[in-house]
């Protein structure tokens, strides 16, 4: 499994970015949070990855901090919650303010 990632940001995209680590880049998923906290290219950087292997595709999410990863991998054992539901979810609320809106019981957006 890769759990992180210390490379060149080569591309920046709308919900993704690739990471150059020696010569091989890897396109990773990661919330507009953590994209919007990377420095353009071709600046160095480190995230952390969650790898999802599927029988048709492995998925590299990242993150900018453990805080993120965690909730991401909390969100995803929710039934009905997928990657991409809980990368929009972390792109819209913090950790701080997911765990004030839970405690709330309101829901974003």
């Amino acid at each position: 499994m890769i759990a992180q990632l210390i490379g060149r940001v080569e591309a920046l995209q709308d919900g993704s970015c690739i990471i150059d680590v020696n010569g091989v880049g890897y396109l990773v998923q990661a919330s507009s949070r953590t994209l919007a906290a990377l420095q353009p290219a071709p600046a160095l950087t480190k995230l952390l990855i969650e790898t999802h292997v599927r029988e048709d595709a492995i998925n590299l999410y990242g993150f900018a901090d453990s805080a993120e990863r965690d909730w991401f991998r909390l969100l995803t054992t929710v039934q009905g919650v997928g990657a991409k539901v809980a990368l929009s979810v972390l792109s819209a609320l913090s950790p701080r303010d997911l765990i004030g809106a839970i405690a709330a019981g309101t829901r974003p957006g």
